[in-house]
C-alpha cells in the first residue's frame, strides 16, 4: 500500500464528485462585499451545519452506544484524522481528562504527521495508507476499541488506511465526513455524514465541515461520558481541579448540587480529597467518606442511581 499515487485527473474527477469541493452559489461574489455583508454570509452559512447534524443524529446515535460498551468493557476512543480534521480529534480527545477525570488514554487524537502536524503541515502524511495502520498499531489496538476516521472529503488514505486496519482487528470502526457516501463510510461499521454541502470558500473545509465535525465530536465524547456516569443532572462531577479556576468550578458544582453552604461545600471537599462526585454523595446522604465511596463502587461511579438507592 503506502503512499497513495493518484494522478492529477482522477483527483479532479473525485474532486468534482464531492459537495465540500463545489462551488457556493449564494458566495460568489463574497470577495465584493463590506465587512459587515460579509460576516452576515458566513453566519448564514453557519446556520446550516446544526441542521445538518440534525440529519445524521441515528447515526451518531449508534456510534455513542458503541462508545459507551467500548468504555464498559476497557475499550478506548479513539480518533484519527489529517490537517483541521485530525486537529479537532485532538482537541477533543485532550478536553476529555480535565473535564471528565478520565485517564489520558482513553480518548486518543491521532493526526497524520504526529504531533508536529497539529502546528505545521506535513507534506504527504495524509496520502499514506500505512501511516494510519502504523500510528494505531502503536497504540497496540484491540478489538475492545472504537475508531473514529474523521474526513471532510470522506477519501483520506490515512484514515482509511487506518479504518481497515481496525476492522481487521474487530475493532468497532466510525467515518466522520461532510460527504454522502463517501469512502471512509463504506469502509466503516458506522457512517456519519452530514451534507454541509459547499464552503463559504471553496474547499476551504475547515469551515462549515469542521464546524460539523466539531459538533459531532463533542456530542460522541460528551454522550459517552455522560452515559457512564461522568455527569450528574447537568453538572461536570468528575472534573479534574487541576488550577485555581477549576477549583473554584469543584466548589461551585458542590454548592449547586447540594444546596450547601460555600463553607460546608469546602468541608465536604475536603474530606473527599476533592472528589466533586464523593463530596455531593457525602453531603446528600449523610455517608462517610468510606462508605460514599462504596456506594459509588456499587453503582459504577453514576452518581444519580447511588444517591437513588441511599434515598
Amino acid at each position: 500500500m503506502g503512499t497513495t499515487q493518484t494522478s492529477t485527473s482522477d483527483l479532479l474527477k473525485d474532486l468534482a464528485k464531492l459537495a465540500s469541493e463545489g462551488r457556493n452559489p449564494d458566495t460568489l461574489n463574497i470577495d465584493k462585499l463590506g465587512t459587515l455583508e460579509l460576516l452576515t454570509t458566513i453566519n448564514t452559512q453557519d446556520q446550516q451545519v446544526p441542521l445538518a447534524v440534525a440529519q445524521v443524529l441515528p447515526a451518531i446515535t449508534q456510534a455513542v452506544d458503541a462508545i459507551v460498551a467500548a468504555f464498559q468493557q476497557g475499550g478506548r476512543l479513539i480518533y484519527m484524522g489529517a490537517g483541521t480534521s485530525g486537529r479537532l480529534g485532538v482537541l477533543d480527545a485532550s478536553e476529555c481528562p480535565p473535564t471528565f477525570s478520565v485517564p489520558a488514554d482513553m480518548v486518543i487524537g491521532l493526526i497524520a504527521g504526529g504531533p508536529e502536524a497539529m502546528f505545521r503541515a506535513q507534506e504527504g502524511a495524509e496520502d499514506n495508507r500505512d501511516l494510519g495502520a502504523d500510528d494505531l498499531r502503536q497504540l497496540a489496538l484491540t478489538n475492545k476499541d472504537v475508531v473514529v476516521g474523521i474526513a471532510a472529503s470522506g477519501r483520506t488514505p490515512y484514515v482509511l488506511g487506518g479504518l481497515e486496519y481496525a476492522r481487521q482487528l474487530g475493532a468497532t470502526t466510525v467515518a466522520l465526513a461532510c460527504n454522502t457516501g463517501s469512502a471512509i463510510g463504506q469502509a466503516a461499521d458506522i457512517a456519519i455524514e452530514p451534507n454541509v454541502g459547499p464552503e463559504v470558500i471553496t474547499g476551504s473545509t475547515r469551515l462549515k465541515s469542521g464546524t460539523a465535525q466539531k459538533l459531532v465530536l463533542n456530542m460522541l465524547s460528551t454522550a459517552s461520558m455522560i452515559r457512564i456516569g461522568k455527569v450528574y443532572q447537568n453538572l461536570m462531577v468528575d472534573l479534574h481541579a487541576s488550577n485555581f479556576k477549576l477549583e473554584a468550578r469543584a466548589l461551585r458544582i458542590v454548592m449547586q448540587a447540594t444546596a450547601a453552604s460555600e463553607d460546608q461545600a469546602a468541608a465536604a471537599l475536603k474530606a473527599a480529597d476533592n472528589q466533586v462526585k464523593l463530596a455531593i454523595l457525602m453531603l446528600l446522604s449523610g455517608l462517610n467518606k468510606a462508605d460514599a465511596q462504596a456506594q459509588l463502587t456499587q453503582h459504577n461511579g453514576v452518581l444519580n442511581k447511588a444517591i437513588s438507592f441511599k434515598l
